[in-house]
């Protein structure tokens, strides 16, 4: 085989990784998920299970290595860059490792079942991208479906069955641009003209032909159709509205090399001064954000509170930092209100590697390598209850607010188990400035999208270096922006938005069934995967 050839066989794997890595940001390319995966998914068709999970490990791996260009800025902290650069390319190799299995998968069914294969893509997809998320603590970033968020009209089956669908929904559609693909691969392998292709095969055959694309689309449609909003079992109730101060401070990264220290309240007094006169209801810093005042269930934590609150006309904070409880440690979420009062919630999905080290509940020693000096351990599920003296109404009212903490809101069983609990609005905060001037901080907030439109719940999100801003449950998003409108990342801001809270939320159908009707067909979908047909299909 000649050179030529050896390459010419990964680029399949390349087309793929390029066209799938320009729909997320910083590119952002959204219609590129319509058909990125096409030329691996006639990979799968065309070649055994072997090669298509090898060309969908190269395709996975270029793609992962592509858009987790943002480790890389760790190493400006002090992230040991050896260290940084085998962590980016390892996870990117765990990442690729699904595509492989997927790639593995989908050539089995489709050498061993044929046209089921254009039912089992989706599911399987998805079906991997749950493990990815869920197995070893997971990793859920960018999702297939997440690209589908930059423009939230097109995502709104996540209401029905969770950015999973989404996804799903896209692999089908690729999938029908592939069997017209194969279409044309198989007519020029047999050397049938137009004419010639057009009249081959029976009725039968044509009819088949036909449902293999217009099926697909037509469940496409219905879903899209059972999704929207307007629909009366998804329809919200009314709302009330909640004015908000959201405080994005830049502050460095605590372990940045040369970080000069500043005044915290000389630096939040200032940023707040535009937030005093719209008189807010609430105020939300990024996570860490009370780190200077000390631990946010201490004394100093309670009057640096108290001082700004007053300075807002009585406002109610909620900011993140460290808290212990029976001597474990925990990066919180807490809400300053009322008399002195403090609620406080635990993050729940701690990162490995970043927040502890695994195992070393039971092997203390390896508590000396986690980043941060100590081991974290995992909270519960909470919400926050805000109570709102009457300003603009004569009486008080209360709204109940989900507090998550970074990284969460790429977890969708999260923000589901807040609107089970009540939750009226989700609110993030985090602090992305280990990873400051990449685009990082972008990519993750775009993650926020999806987990506003599978709730139905408006996400108050802040970040200490950006992106800044409220989405609405139907996925629209309002960020803080510069003066020439460009969002406002590594740089100090504050914005006021009236958010509509509502009063009464319905339950979205994902916040209700969850993932089981996936994991139901993932399971049906497995025994195409590795069960022999007695006869094979023509």
């Amino acid at each position: 085989m000649t050179a030529m050839k050896k390459v010419a066989i990964f680029m399949p794997a390349a087309l793929s990784a390029l066209l799938l890595w320009a729909a997320f940001p910083p590119l952002g390319e959204t219609a590129n998920v319509a058909f990125a995966l096409v030329p691996l998914l006639v990979v799968a068709r065309l070649c055994s299970p072997k090669r298509s999970a090898l060309l969908w490990f190269v395709g996975g791996f270029l793609f992962w290595f592509g858009t987790l260009s943002w480790m890389p800025a760790i190493i400006k902290n002090n992230g040991p860059w050896p260290l940084v650069v085998l962590g980016w390319a390892g996870l990117a190799a765990a990442c690729a490792g699904y595509f492989a299995l997927y790639g593995w998968m989908t050539a089995r069914v489709w050498r061993r079942w044929r046209r089921w294969g254009l039912l089992a893509e989706p599911i399987l997809w998805a079906g991997c991208e749950w493990m990815r998320a869920t197995l070893f603590t997971g990793f859920a970033w960018n999702f297939l479906g997440t690209a589908v968020g930059q423009v939230p009209s097109l995502a709104t089956p996540a209401r029905l069955g969770g950015v999973y669908l989404v996804s799903a929904l896209v692999v089908l559609l690729n999938g029908v641009f592939a069997t017209l693909a194969c279409r044309v691969i198989a007519g020029m392998r047999r050397g049938a003209g137009p004419a010639e292709t057009a009249n081959c095969g029976k009725w039968r055959r044509q009819l088949i032909r036909s449902a293999e694309t217009a099926v697909p689309l037509a469940v496409i449609l219905l879903v899209f159709w059972l999704s929207q909003p307007g629909n009366p079992r998804l329809s919200t109730p009314n709302s009330q509205l909640l004015r908000v101060a959201l405080v994005q401070r830049n502050a460095p990264c605590i372990f940045s090399a040369g970080r000069q220290r500043e005044n915290p309240y000389e630096a939040y007094g200032q940023l707040l001064e535009v937030a005093a006169v719209a008189r807010p209801d609430l105020v939300v810093w990024g996570e860490s954000g009370m780190s200077e005042f000390g631990r946010v269930d201490g004394e100093r934590a309670r009057l640096a509170a108290a001082h700004f609150s007053e300075m807002l006309g009585g406002a109610a904070l909620l900011a993140g930092g460290d808290w212990v409880e029976d001597g474990r440690y925990h990066n919180a979420a807490a809400l300053y209100s009322g008399t002195n009062a403090v609620q406080l919630y635990a993050k729940q999905h701690l990162v490995p590697f970043g927040e502890y080290i695994p195992f070393d509940k039971w092997i203390p020693a390896l508590q000396k390598l986690s980043p941060i000096g100590v081991s974290l351990w995992p909270g519960e599920a909470k919400v926050f209850r805000l109570t709102i003296h009457g300003r603009d109404a004569p009486e008080s009212r209360s709204v109940a607010l989900a507090p998550i903490i970074c990284y969460e809101d790429t977890d969708p069983t999260l923000s589901r188990a807040a609107a089970r609990l009540g939750a009226q609005a989700i609110v993030l905060i985090t602090n992305d400035s280990w990873f400051s001037l990449s685009n990082e901080a972008v990519q993750h907030a775009s993650q926020a999208v999806l987990r506003a439109i599978e709730t139905g719940l408006p996400v108050i999100r802040v970040g200490n270096s950006g992106v800044t801003g409220v989405i609405d449950g139907t996925g629209r998003a309002r960020w803080l922006s510069d003066g020439d409108g460009k969002t406002l990342v590594d740089a100090p801001g504050t914005m006021v938005e009236t958010v509509q809270v509502p009063a009464s939320p319905a339950l979205t159908p994902y916040s209700r069934v969850g993932d089981w009707p996936l994991l139901a067909l993932f399971a049906i979908a497995l025994p195409f995967v590795f069960v022999i047909p007695r006869k094979e299909i023509p």
